[in-house]
């Protein structure tokens, strides 16, 4: 497939996830250092328990780098516990405190003045953040058009034939990225709705006869074909 093909059908699938799921109105926070711990938290958990543990930070009046740095690291962890993982998660918000007060003095809008190649390898040299955490801070928080990958969009992508031919998350954000206009409302809402569809639809276990893609999709024209098949 050339790339005005893969383009194209890269557009066709934003616009039928659109179309049936309508907007997803990402990130849900109220403001960008929110969108950050969200982003930490949320590795390995239901968001519905990471805003447990937001919630938690924020009648403590800890929802600030500020304040996470001052935290005891035991306090701060039973905080987060709703989110698992609890004492790494604290870890990492704390570096990420530590980091941001010592080499921006807690300002995020001198980080995020930063190009983006050079606001993701900063993320990357900090504790706990890696790929799609900084991709998510990027996007979500800096409002810097970047594509996030997580396992949704692999599956997703895979199941159709667009996977790239790397199994990685460089190849895969490329994919999007070389064939998409460089907009990050547009990247915003594409990753959310994909999450939604991953979610709801194209599960492990996948609910094919409800997608909107399945016309567009090997996975399901293969399924079909088995089935068929004496």
């Amino acid at each position: 497939m050339d790339n005005q093909s893969i383009g194209r059908a890269l557009l066709d699938i934003y616009r039928r996830l659109l179309a049936h799921f309508g907007p997803q109105h990402w990130w849900p926070a109220g403001e960008p250092f929110e969108v950050i711990v969200g982003a930490i938290l949320t590795q390995s958990a239901a968001w519905g328990n990471v805003e447990k543990a937001i919630a938690n930070l924020r009648a403590a009046e800890a929802l600030s780098p500020r304040a996470i740095r001052r935290l005891p690291i035991s306090k701060l962890a039973t905080l987060v516990h709703p989110c698992g993982y609890y004492n790494a998660k604290a870890l990492k918000l704390k570096s990420f405190a530590y980091w941001l007060g010592n080499h921006y003095d807690y300002d995020l809008d001198k980080l995020f003045a930063n190009n983006t190649d050079d606001l993701r390898q900063q993320l990357l040299s900090i504790h706990g953040i890696g790929q799609e955490t900084a991709d998510s801070i990027i996007l979500y928080a800096a409002n810097k058009p970047i594509f996030v990958i997580d396992a949704y969009t692999r599956r997703i992508i895979s199941r159709i034939g667009l996977a790239p031919d790397r199994n990685s998350y460089a190849a895969y954000q490329a994919l999007f990225m070389e064939h998409l206009p460089p907009d990050a409302e547009l990247f915003n809402e594409y990753h959310a709705l994909l999450v939604c569809q991953g979610k709801n639809v194209c599960r492990s276990r996948s609910l094919c006869q409800q997608c909107c893609l399945k016309n567009m999709c090997h996975f399901f024209a293969a399924t079909s074909f088995s089935n068929l098949s004496p």
